[in-house]
């Protein structure tokens, strides 16, 4: 992470402890414990946007991205490990913050995009289109919002041009909208 410039040491009073959570594939996971510093945090309370809302819009493609954070903020991100301590450059996973701030972050770029071509749900971005080259047009002009504010996609998360795709928990075509079938076959079991 500190070669990727997602961290970066720190000399600040704060510290967290570091968990790993074992994911799906059998990989892990590298979180930090901010229960203690969330408990202290003042609770920001930028709506998200209702998913019913945003799935009777959609039909399109995904993607994620980065926020950096303010300089203040940083040394509160701290935690330690065997090498020293270490602090977040970018919004860490776990903040109390974190959904708050990155969807007000989402919806100021793509400002006047939101509802109308793209959707975005935290981390998730869709863009639609009826027509496909109106797509390509809306999609271009959605990555270079992204580009202008400084943030990143991740290619491995990209799915475009697609017919159907998944997103919200729910398969999304131009036949409609429908519950995910694996996400069913999780609750039922």
């Amino acid at each position: 992470m500190s070669n990727n410039r997602v961290i970066e040491p720190s000399c600040g009073p704060w510290s967290s402890p570091i968990v790993l959570v074992k994911k799906k594939d059998g990989s892990y996971r590298f979180c930090v414990d901010y229960r203690k510093l969330n408990h202290h945090t003042k609770k920001d309370a930028q709506p998200l946007p209702k998913i019913e809302e945003t799935l009777e819009t959609l039909s399109g493609a995904t993607w994620f991205s980065t926020r950096l954070m303010a300089d203040e903020d940083k040394e509160k991100t701290a935690f330690t490990t065997p090498f020293g301590l270490y602090q977040f450059r970018v919004m860490p996973f776990g903040f109390c913050n974190a959904p708050a701030t990155f969807q007000r972050l989402m919806e100021t770029v793509l400002c006047g995009l939101h509802w109308t071509t793209c959707m975005v749900y935290l981390d998730d971005v869709i863009v639609f289109r009826k027509d496909g080259a109106e797509h390509l047009e809306k999609l271009d002009e959605v990555f270079s919002r992204l580009q202008g504010a400084g943030l990143k996609i991740k290619p491995t998360k990209c799915q475009l041009f697609q017919e159907k795709v998944k997103y919200l928990g729910h398969i999304i075509s131009r036949d409609g909208v429908q519950l995910d079938p694996e996400k069913i076959k999780a609750v039922e079991r």
